[in-house]
């Protein structure tokens, strides 16, 4: 009966050589989460390298050491494909030490003026690991722990990072639960989001400190780079680094970035006194739009590659550091040595020095209450 049901099977014809086949779980266009063994510890715990991918083709790797990601794809206008961050080949590379790339950071981002603060009537002695102040949250700070990392189910990849920074730590008050999600979306923009809970009075500042050449890493400094940043008022500092109090307008100054600029034309005006306390650009701009709601703060672009980078937060401020200490003294990927200024670092976050400065925006967190910080790095 010719109507019987069944399945036949008949050549269809032949694949020209070379031609990739689609075949279940080998598709590079589709999104995910692989994990690998990154290295191990001295005390034996295995760290790993997670690799995220989305359909368009981008590839995050973040190592639960520090949180940190260790590399970025980005596509030019021509669709070509490079890493875009500065990391290391292995774990042994971050844990010889280097200038936080990539990393998490916390408790507290940035500095602490001479690593003390009052809250509550108590006095808090932290690290000091800075010109006799504290920053980014100490000797050990959130950049040299391992994270506890989980994969979350949905059509997205993301990466979960949980830590449990105890009373104490690093001089900080209180048990503080902080979780960190990764997740890749699928139109090329990284979503960081970090949440924080304390059982005891605290301060928390948190923010990732990956260092972003859009050339390529290693191709180069990021001087022919133009910056734009939403932003009126910037943060003066002291010689040690630490924002005097002043909230000052960029007009007139060589920290107006209002409208795209490149970021060497400026960068060594040694009559300002700004530029000679950071030995470049290591400050802290007020954004303008002052709401908790995710804003557009910052625009990058690197001309003869057509990438761009987006930067928006619901944090009140961000940091322009422009690889000012980079001395090629830290192998990147490749083994090629990071240079001067060969990286420059967005960090959206709140004010440094925060709980020595009550007109500032606060960094209390209370039992009870919930940290929440959303940034979004989106590459066109």
């Amino acid at each position: 009966d010719k109507r019987s049901s069944g399945i036949e099977s008949t050549v269809f014809g032949k694949l020209p050589d070379g031609f990739n086949a689609c075949k279940p779980g080998t598709d590079k266009r589709s999104s995910g989460i692989e994990s690998t063994v990154f290295g191990k510890l001295p005390d034996g715990q295995d760290v790993q390298l997670f690799t995220l991918h989305n359909a368009a083709g981008m590839e995050v790797k973040i190592t639960n050491y520090g949180g940190a990601i260790v590399s970025w794809t980005a596509p030019d206008r021509d669709g070509n494909w490079e890493n875009i961050t500065l990391g290391c080949d292995s774990l042994s590379g971050y844990l010889n030490g280097t200038p936080f790339f990539g990393a998490l950071i916390g408790r507290y981002g940035n500095r602490i003026a001479k690593g003390a603060f009052s809250l509550e009537g108590q006095d808090y002695v932290l690290a000091k690991n800075n010109i006799g102040n504290a920053l980014h949250g100490g000797v050990k700070g959130f950049d040299k722990v391992l994270w506890s990392a989980s994969i979350l189910p949905g059509d997205q990849p993301v990466l979960q990072l949980d830590y449990l920074s105890k009373d104490g730590e690093e001089g900080y008050p209180g048990n503080l639960q902080v979780r960190v999600q990764y997740a890749l979306l699928s139109d090329n923009a990284l979503q960081i989001v970090y949440e924080a809970t304390t059982d005891k009075t605290t301060v928390v500042n948190l923010t990732n400190h990956a260092y972003f050449n859009l050339s390529g890493a290693g191709k180069g400094n990021i001087l022919n780079h133009e910056l734009q940043l939403n932003c009126n008022h910037f943060l003066p500092v002291d010689s040690t680094l630490i924002p005097t109090g002043e909230l000052r307008p960029v007009e007139g100054t060589v920290f107006d970035f209002r409208n795209p600029k490149k970021i060497g034309l400026e960068i060594n005006d040694s009559s300002d006194q700004q530029i000679q306390f950071g030995l470049g650009y290591d400050h802290c701009w007020v954004a303008s739009d002052s709401s908790n709601s995710l804003h557009l703060v910052a625009i990058l672009s690197e001309p003869s590659s057509g990438r761009v980078m987006e930067v928006l937060t619901t944090e009140p401020a961000i940091q322009f550091y422009s690889g000012n200490f980079l001395n090629g003294t830290v192998n990147g990927i490749g083994g090629e040595p990071y240079g001067h200024r060969s990286g420059l670092c967005l960090e959206t976050q709140h004010f440094p020095d925060s709980p020595n400065q009550p007109s500032f925006p606060t960094t209390v967190l209370r039992p009870g209450e919930r940290y929440q910080s959303t940034t979004l790095y989106r590459f066109k």
